[in-house]
């Protein structure tokens, strides 16, 4: 039994060994060569040993320390109420080329073009006039301007969505949907557009947490059972199709395990097929629930109540937000001084104490747990069983199906990261949060250590440049606050507590 478990964690990026140790799949932090040691009959523990096991936070610049002393200034402020004053020091502390030009109010959202500025008129008139000629430039052209011109101006966005899909431009229907739906998050024809086109693209899970999300922050909307409702529908046909999925795998499962054993004789086959089918059929929580239980067994946990507080209190205030109010979140913390998290299927996080130690803020340390979530909302845990064990049940009876195999589920993944880091970067910065908080965690990291992998394509993570790139990207085009709570001084509390529990366990 213990050999199918493993066998489950190795498709979720999850090694489990007899030594109570652990390798896991998402290393943020670059990974270290592993030095070939000759085996001696005695282990003689030196002081530079000693030091070597021994958590020491990084000495701080001049420059890293006055940073650190403004953003915490900000954050009092930003508690006490003074936002503009906790906004202007947060530009400052994050080195902005223009302080000045603080974030200005949004003008309110208006739907009568007798609103528009005598520009915002002409591209109006622009607009009506190319759509009775049915001409593709003149009918766009005129909307992209508008839009940019009258950001307020809802219609606008509406036709240009609209407009782009009748020419087959799907994609950036939904990127300006997004956009637009970020700017004003309360307005519900925005968000029904968006959802609709997420509907229309079959993005069932997104379409179904963006109704919820609108729903948790506009409880007293007129149409937030409307939305709630349509929550429920969509998450039902995505766990339809993943239904669907799940029987086709289990027809072609059994079929391979059948074949496997007329080519090999090996009777383990269809047993394995069989096996793996009825687990998945348990559903996400259920299967994260169990891989959990295991894993906590197998793990070095670190059990200390007011870090664990902590840790559970930042991720609850992200879970509110994420959208699957079905999952019960749970956040776990592992006694190792690397960087590195990983998500089950059901809301079930895993982060190293490394993870803490790493980051500079609280807003640092949710960027991290809300990427997670993100991957455990979107079901990527589930679907790399279903997925992942599909694949590997090919590769055992088609030559060479092995490499193919890695290459296909390493792709995913990477796709699965770019997805993770979009709906983690919404979930961080509804709640309440710098939006930068897992941009600038990786961007200490970068600074730190440049080694990447040679090939990026076999990695599960975009290279770091690129998703540093990606993560700017998000936050910029949908207008994400990046000025905002930070939390650094509560947090730089938890990592001297963290820095000093490893010490103690170091030495034991």
């Amino acid at each position: 039994m213990k050999l199918f478990w493993n066998s489950l964690l190795i498709s979720l990026g999850i090694l489990l060994s007899d030594g109570a140790s652990i390798v896991l799949a998402e290393d943020i932090s670059p990974a270290k060569p592993q030095e070939t040691v000759e085996e001696t009959t005695e282990t003689i523990k030196t002081p530079s040993s000693e030091a070597e096991d021994s958590v020491e936070q990084p000495k701080l610049t001049p420059e890293e320390i006055a940073r650190q002393q403004k953003l915490i200034e900000a954050d009092r402020l930003y508690m006490s109420g003074q936002i503009k004053a906790a906004e202007q020091l947060y530009h400052e502390a994050k080195n902005s080329l223009e302080v000045e030009l603080l974030r200005e109010d949004k003008p309110e959202p208006f739907d009568d073009p007798a609103q528009l500025s005598p520009v915002g008129s002409v591209y109006w008139r622009e607009f009506q006039e190319g759509t009775k000629l049915q001409l593709e430039t003149a009918i766009l052209v005129p909307l992209q301007f508008l839009v940019e011109q009258e950001p307020a101006f809802i219609p606008g966005y509406l036709h240009y969505a609209q407009a782009l899909k009748d020419y087959e431009r799907e994609e950036e229907a939904l990127v300006l949907l997004e956009r637009a739906s970020s700017l004003y998050p309360h307005h519900s024809e925005l968000l029904k557009a968006k959802i609709s086109a997420q509907v229309e693209a079959q993005q069932w899970l997104e379409a179904s947490l963006a109704a919820r999300q609108f729903a948790l922050f506009n409880l007293n909307h007129p149409h937030s059972e409307e939305f709630v409702t349509l929550a429920d529908e969509y998450l039902e046909k995505h766990q339809s199709q993943l239904r669907s999925e799940l029987r086709g795998n289990a027809i072609t499962n059994g079929i391979l395990g059948v074949v496997g054993f007329v080519l090999t004789g090996n009777i383990a086959g269809p047993f394995s097929a069989i096996q793996t089918t009825r687990l998945m059929l348990m559903g996400e929580s259920a299967i994260g629930e169990q891989i959990a239980d295991q894993a906590q067994e197998q793990l070095p946990m670190l059990e200390d109540e007011e870090v664990l507080a902590y840790l559970q209190e930042v991720g609850n205030k992200l879970a509110t937000v994420a959208g699957r109010d079905e999952f019960e979140y749970e956040f776990y913390l592992v006694m190792d001084d690397q960087l590195n998290a990983f998500a089950l299927p059901g809301g079930k996080i895993f982060i190293n104490a490394g993870a803490i130690l790493k980051a500079n803020s609280e807003a640092e340390l949710a960027g991290l747990l809300a990427h997670e979530l993100a991957h455990a909302v979107l079901s990527h845990g589930f679907q790399l069983v279903m997925r992942g064990n599909l694949i590997a049940n090919v590769g055992q009876y088609i030559p060479y199906g092995g490499t193919a195999t890695n290459l296909i589920v390493l792709d995913y993944s990477r796709d699965m990261e770019r997805q993770a880091d979009a709906i983690g970067s919404r979930i961080l910065a509804s709640s309440g949060y710098a939006a930068d908080g897992l941009y600038n965690l990786m961007m200490t990291l970068a600074e730190k250590e440049r080694q990447r992998p040679v090939f990026a394509w076999l990695s599960t993570h975009p290279d770091i440049d690129e998703r540093l790139s990606n993560l700017d990207t998000i936050i910029e085009r949908n207008g994400y606050n990046r000025y905002t709570y930070e939390g650094v001084e509560r947090h730089l509390m938890i990592k001297e507590r963290v820095a000093k529990l490893l010490n103690d366990s170091n030495e034991e």
